[in-house]
């Protein structure tokens, strides 16, 4: 931990140096919550977010928030070990192009919808009443990467042994359950005459039929954003078992880092939120990737009890959106990717924002976190597709 802010109601534990004014004030807002639960708890890639800063983590008694999980619910990363131990540019090139042709990226779905076979647990649908509404739309969601900063990545280890990393979350399904929620949830507060002013965007559920509701529709989010990511992986590893043969590939890895759930905290049940945080238990395998253009990290929990046993889920951002965009330089970028050997992603201005100028120091991020994980694997990346 590198830092405590005292000056709330309820400290905010934070394991970076510096933070930006706009999410320090919402870390405020949270730990002024009457239910929060011991403290806040802030990553070292922790940035402004809507209501809870991304990168935070907070334990509430008896009520859900659903913007303190966001609208991708269930984001998260997969990682995949390959037995190959060298590759070139023009086979790298030709994997990544067939990856394009059965991948779609940023706003594109599938033209058809997916079998029904790669969906989550069909026999829920009854009691869920947003997916059930989604449901066929889903279909055509499943196996799609999205945009922003969700990517596909082809890395090497210290080893030179190859991995595919995947970045991705639960597409619009996830959006609209999120919406649908904290709409009904900032209805409630006005009519309860909620002490939590609408203004902090922190509406809460209480743990009831409704809270429930949410709670079951949230789930399946993050099995159907776990499902995606799988069915990417598959059809990642059918392109290059067609350009290279006879690869194995071992067990995946997962992790997500937008959800809410029961755990048992300084010997207490609470309902613990991460937002774009990853749990880090003892002896727990995680991913923490880099920005496009730096390293990515296998890493393994140390069940830090202030944290609320949690990590990092990235670099963070350094810069918005707009203001990459509009700062930094599209050659310069380019350029430094480019004398690493890197597949990029950036081919004009409106690809700055996924720059690795537009991101934090994943080293300095990783220091700020030593109480945290371990890393295990250091990812050296070689070509990447964002959405």
């Amino acid at each position: 931990m590198k830092n405590v802010n005292t000056t709330e109601r309820k400290p905010i534990k934070m394991w970076l140096d510096t933070i930006d004014e706009n999410a320090l004030a919402q870390a405020k807002n949270l730990a002024n919550l009457p239910f929060l639960f011991k403290h806040v708890a802030l990553m070292p890639d922790c940035h402004m977010g809507y209501g809870m800063p991304i990168g935070g983590v907070i334990a509430t008694r008896d009520v859900v928030i659903p913007n303190a999980v966001g609208v991708d619910i269930g984001c998260g990363m997969c990682a995949i070990k390959t037995s190959i131990t060298a590759i070139d540019n023009d086979p790298l090139k030709k994997i990544m192009s067939l990856i394009r042709q059965v991948v779609p990226v940023g706003f594109k779905h599938h033209n058809e919808k997916q079998d029904i076979k790669f969906m989550p647990n069909i026999s829920l649908l009854d009691s869920l009443y947003v997916v059930s509404q989604e449901f066929e739309s889903a279909q055509t969601q499943i196996g799609t990467l999205g945009g922003g900063n969700h990517f596909i990545e082809v890395q090497r280890d210290e080893e030179d042994y190859i991995w595919i990393m995947i970045h991705s979350g639960s597409r619009n399904l996830g959006f609209k359950v999120a919406k649908h929620y904290n709409k009904l949830a900032v209805d409630l507060n006005e009519k309860w005459f909620s002490s939590v002013p609408k203004k902090w965007e922190l509406a809460f559920l209480p743990i009831d039929e409704l809270g429930t509701t949410y709670l079951k529709e949230m789930q399946y989010c993050v099995d159907f954003a776990l499902a995606n990511r799988k069915l990417m992986m598959e059809r990642v590893k059918n392109c290059i078992t067609d350009v290279i043969q006879d690869v194995k590939f071992e067990e995946l890895i997962n992790i997500a880092h937008n959800y809410a759930s029961v755990e048992n905290h300084f010997n207490t049940n609470v309902m613990v939120h991460r937002k774009g945080a990853t749990s880090a238990y003892e002896g727990q395998v995680g991913i923490i990737p880099g920005s496009q253009g730096t390293n990515s990290f296998i890493v393994k929990g140390k069940g830090n009890v202030q944290s609320f046993k949690s990590c990092s889920h990235g670099a963070g951002r350094l810069m918005g959106r707009k203001q990459a965009k509009k700062n930094l330089d599209l050659v310069q970028e380019c350029t430094l990717l480019e004398e690493k050997g890197i597949l990029h992603s950036i081919r004009s201005i409106d690809n700055l924002d996924e720059a690795p100028g537009a991101y934090k120091n994943i080293d300095e991020v990783m220091n700020n976190q030593k109480d945290l994980v371990d890393i295990e694997i250091v990812l050296t990346p070689l070509a990447v597709i964002k959405g």
